[in-house]
């Protein structure tokens, strides 16, 4: 496959050149993980593909931003003891044990995540129930104490805090002021939970990722951007 790159500022875009005869058009889709694709006519010049990324270059890094802030795809677990879990960016061992007390609940001990499960039914499956109910108990507790806090910090309150399970982010906002967050981001440190929630709560105030967004935020967090890699880098040990 061909590929090219083009400068913009100080960032340099590398795309993949797909070509087929019977294309009438260039089409560019920025993939989160094939990258940018230039979809073209079969005789068209490199060149003139250099400058239609050139001049569409600030939408493709916007995509790429946007991308960067998307949970990565779910990792497979067997919910059996011995696998590693993390709760405030700390890693415990998973201990699962059958219990006949139906009032027992999910602890920390002695450096393990110990998961009554009932007598009955797929361990694996009543864990999974079990941790995932923990979670979003201590999300519930957790997020909102840290929105307080950055709220008093941006002068931006929302009118609820919301905890869900949505499948491609780590939290949003919506016009009326609501905003939600993924409860799996409770198993990360607070440093990476306080930007979801800035990035969220700046949202309120403006709607896109556009410069005064990012402008804002940095204000108030001007370390975001080793944020956002470093939950990029954790991703996939936190979605399950």
């Amino acid at each position: 496959m061909e590929r090219s790159e083009v400068r913009f500022g100080h960032t340099v875009i590398r795309y993949a050149i797909e070509r087929g005869r019977r294309l009438k058009t260039v089409a560019i889709r920025v993939d989160p993980v094939d990258g940018v694709r230039v979809r073209t006519p079969g005789d068209t010049p490199i060149a003139s593909l250099d400058v239609i990324v050139h001049r569409k270059a600030q939408w493709i890094l916007e995509c790429q931003r946007r991308h960067e802030d998307l949970p990565p795809p779910p990792s497979p677990r067997e919910f059996v003891s011995g696998e590693t879990f993390r709760y405030l960016g700390r890693q415990y061992r998973l201990k699962v044990e059958r219990s006949a007390d139906a009032g027992a609940g999910v602890r920390i001990a002695e450096g393990r995540l110990i998961v009554p499960v009932a007598s009955k039914g797929s361990m694996p499956a009543n864990a999974r129930d079990r941790l995932v109910a923990w979670y979003r108990e201590r999300a519930a507790i957790r997020v909102p104490e840290r929105v307080a806090a950055w709220s008093a910090r941006l002068g931006l309150h929302p009118s609820s805090v919301l905890i869900r399970e949505p499948k491609k982010r780590w939290g949003s906002a919506d016009p009326r002021g609501n905003i939600r967050f993924n409860w799996r981001i409770i198993q990360t440190s607070t440093r990476l939970i306080d930007y979801v929630v800035a990035h969220e709560l700046v949202h309120l105030a403006h709607r896109d990722h556009t410069r005064d967004f990012w402008a804002t935020l940095g204000r108030a967090m001007p370390d975001y951007e080793s944020r956002r890699k470093e939950l990029r880098r954790l991703g996939r040990q936190v979605v399950w």
